[in-house]
């Protein structure tokens, strides 16, 4: 059975790297195409924001690449330099993605809700998860089977809650590219073909969702598994 859950997390893993892979190939193919508004990325979000009635939504620029977020307790929408100053479909496309998050916000979207309820706990036990999985193996070489089981099953609870997270984080990112590509079309800041440049792009981002689930399945596959051959 181990042998088993270690081939289903190598499996997850190279999904995990096709995914960054396909983010990345889309975000440069569509990186050099301008959009046919020529606002900026910060631009089509302050606007899609305003139309929406969220003008105290603040957007500010950070470092990174495709760092971008939105952070619900400050109301703050962080774009990455290439997205903030950019104009093309990826920039543009991207900075509306977490305008998205921002609508969610405003309607109560009750994944995003959710998802912004269990994040604290989240951060915690899977911070926790490995330490206690070591523990638990040194508790068993010493023949401590009973207080080893039990850390084992602790640590697949706290990556239970992980695969919980990932499993809620993924509607709530499809939502967002929704919304986002709705606004986009609706506010005329894309035409028809810039539509599906921006489809692929936010289509692309959302693999990397999925296969941050199908690592922590994987990994909770795992720690059963050493539970059970124990």
């Amino acid at each position: 059975m181990y042998f088993i859950s270690i081939i289903i997390l190598v499996a997850a893993s190279i999904f995990a790297m096709y995914a960054q892979f396909k983010v990345n190939n889309a975000f440069s193919t569509y990186e050099d195409v301008p959009s046919s508004s020529g606002i900026s990325g910060a631009q089509a979000a302050r606007m899609i924001l305003d139309r929406n009635g969220l003008s105290d939504v603040v957007i500010k620029e950070i470092g990174g690449r495709l760092s971008d977020h939105y952070d619900p307790r400050t109301q703050e929408i962080s774009l990455s330099s290439d997205v903030y100053r950019g104009t093309s479909i990826s920039a543009v496309s991207v900075a509306t993605h977490e305008v998205g998050h921002a609508i969610q916000h405003e309607h109560n979207f009750a994944p995003l809700i959710f998802r912004n309820a269990i994040v604290p706990v989240v951060n915690l036990v899977s911070r926790a998860v490995w330490p206690l999985v070591m523990i638990s193996i040194f508790l068993m070489y010493g023949r401590n089977f009973q207080m080893g089981d039990t850390l084992l099953t602790v640590a697949a609870l706290a990556m239970g809650a992980v695969v919980l997270f990932h499993l809620i984080t993924l509607p709530v990112e499809l939502d967002a590219s929704r919304r986002a590509l709705y606004q986009l079309e609706a506010t005329g800041i894309f035409r028809d073909e810039e539509l599906a440049g921006g489809k692929r792009v936010l289509s692309a981002a959302a693999l990397t969702y999925l296969a941050a689930l199908s690592v922590s399945v994987a990994n909770l596959i795992r720690i059963l598994a050493m539970r059970s051959d124990n």
